[in-house]
């Protein structure tokens, strides 16, 4: 959901800044008897705390002609329940100077409160009863709110819907190839008793963790956890989950958007890649890097500052999901230049780099900027839960350890090996935005 209001969003950025880095926090696990699990990440510099509670589902869960459910969900939720209504919560959190909000992605759905540690009590008792007790009241008006949401985003925005028309083509089997939204057809489809099912089935304590990060102490806080969460009972069976397998690309595939509402040209190329921990995430997370990591990167050194071709260019990886997913390579065409050109000009930075591998030096970099990035990523109780979260997802939380190592351990051969490997045309999925003429508007 949207974050309720700019002050909440100054809030939490201000708790980004004011925390300083650490190490790796410490994490102290629990466990009830009916399957929840329990993290503490314990740092008592102020007197913070986050309260996150981590759903195992996300849109690659959805059954098939039910996209969006995960997100519709999500909204439903803060509807509340009997005994906690719609913005109890939030009104009781804001009041003590917090924020709460959540989030869905393809992989989980996460509900979280930041606010002083001397009310951490109060998500405790709030998110036990509506893991239980949804009502899943005014679903018509939430639906109605989700669909102008997908409007404004996707609909909308032709870069937006031009990835999402490119992803679909080039995941043919694979879950992720539902946008997390949903297709519009899809939402308007969702009945209640589909959501009840979903929530029955997913939002069981079996399927989901919590994350208490900052100024929190387990002595204190978990007897009112077993309380609270521990009554909540197991859906039943053990989920049965599908793994989807994407069959390998026989030969590139090309999808072609034309919109009114485009300025200027825009292109984008997905390539089928493993993900985090296989072997070859770590130097794909650091070619990402390399190509894409700020104004001396390649692309924009290449495409930007000296070819005046494109606006803006950029490599992106999106190594910590539960799946194989796609890297990603996006230029927006600067006026006057034509998209075959910056297609082009992608193209020779990808083959230079198979051609000749990376010095040393700038695998090194590459290196520090990605661990400087995760660690500036966890510089708040938040974002350290974030993180730890994420890996938890994935399988264990103590996956997060050997993520940097990973990524320290990479040399310039396996850089230029996985963009051999990875980066072909057999491989890709291409798609074009082309502007097309509104009515009455002189080009």
């Amino acid at each position: 959901m949207l974050m309720r209001s700019l002050k909440s969003l100054f809030y939490l950025l201000i708790l980004a800044l004011i925390q300083p880095a650490c190490a790796f926090a410490s994490v102290q696990e629990f466990a009830l008897d009916n399957g929840l699990k329990i993290l503490f990440i314990e740092d008592h510099k102020i007197p913070l705390a986050t309260f996150q509670i981590w759903y195992k589902v996300g849109s690659i869960d959805e059954p098939a002609g039910k996209s969006g459910m995960s997100h519709l969900l999500e909204h439903m939720m803060f509807k509340g329940t009997a005994k906690y209504g719609s913005k109890v919560l939030s009104n009781m959190v804001q009041r003590k100077g917090g924020m709460d909000n959540a989030f869905t992605t393809r992989d989980y759905t996460m509900y979280y409160e930041t606010l002083p540690s001397g009310s951490i009590n109060l998500p405790i008792e709030f998110e036990a009863d509506r893991m239980k007790n949804l009502t899943l009241k005014d679903l018509e008006s939430e639906r109605r709110v989700v669909m102008e949401e997908r409007r404004m985003r996707t609909d909308d925005d032709p870069q937006n819907l031009l990835y999402e028309e490119t992803l679909a083509a080039s995941l043919k089997v694979q879950a992720y190839r539902k946008p997390v939204i949903g297709w519009m057809a899809e939402i308007a489809a969702i009945t209640r008793d589909d959501l009840a099912a979903y929530y029955g089935t997913y939002y069981s304590p079996d399927n989901t963790f919590i994350i208490l990060s900052g100024d929190v102490y387990p002595d204190k806080l978990m007897p009112l956890i077993k309380k609270e969460f521990g009554p909540v009972r197991p859906a039943g069976d053990k989920l049965k989950r599908v793994n989807t397998v994407e069959p390998g690309q026989q030969g590139e595939k090309i999808v072609y958007l034309e919109s009114e509402s485009a300025e200027l040209p825009y292109i984008l190329s997905e390539y089928h890649v493993p993900s985090f921990p296989d072997k070859d995430s770590f130097a794909l997370d650091v070619l990402s890097s390399i190509l894409s990591g700020g104004k001396s990167s390649r692309l924009y050194l290449s495409l930007v500052y000296e070819k005046r071709l494109a606006i803006e260019a950029s490599a992106d990886y999106t190594d910590l999901s539960r799946e194989p997913f796609v890297f990603i390579f996006s230029a927006l065409v600067a006026p006057g230049k034509e998209i075959k050109e910056v297609e082009n000009a992608l193209d020779a930075e990808i083959e230079k780099i198979k051609s000749v591998p990376p010095s040393a030096d700038e695998v090194q970099k590459a290196k520090n900027q990605v661990e400087a990035s995760f660690e500036f990523a966890r510089d708040s109780s938040y974002s350290e839960a974030l993180y730890t979260g994420m890996f938890q997802i994935l399988g264990d939380w103590k996956l997060k350890e050997r993520y940097l190592g990973g990524i320290r351990n990479v040399t310039a051969a396996e850089v230029q090996d996985v963009a051999r490997r990875y980066l072909t045309k057999e491989n890709r999925t291409i798609g074009y935005l082309v502007p097309r003429k509104r009515e009455g508007r002189s080009e």
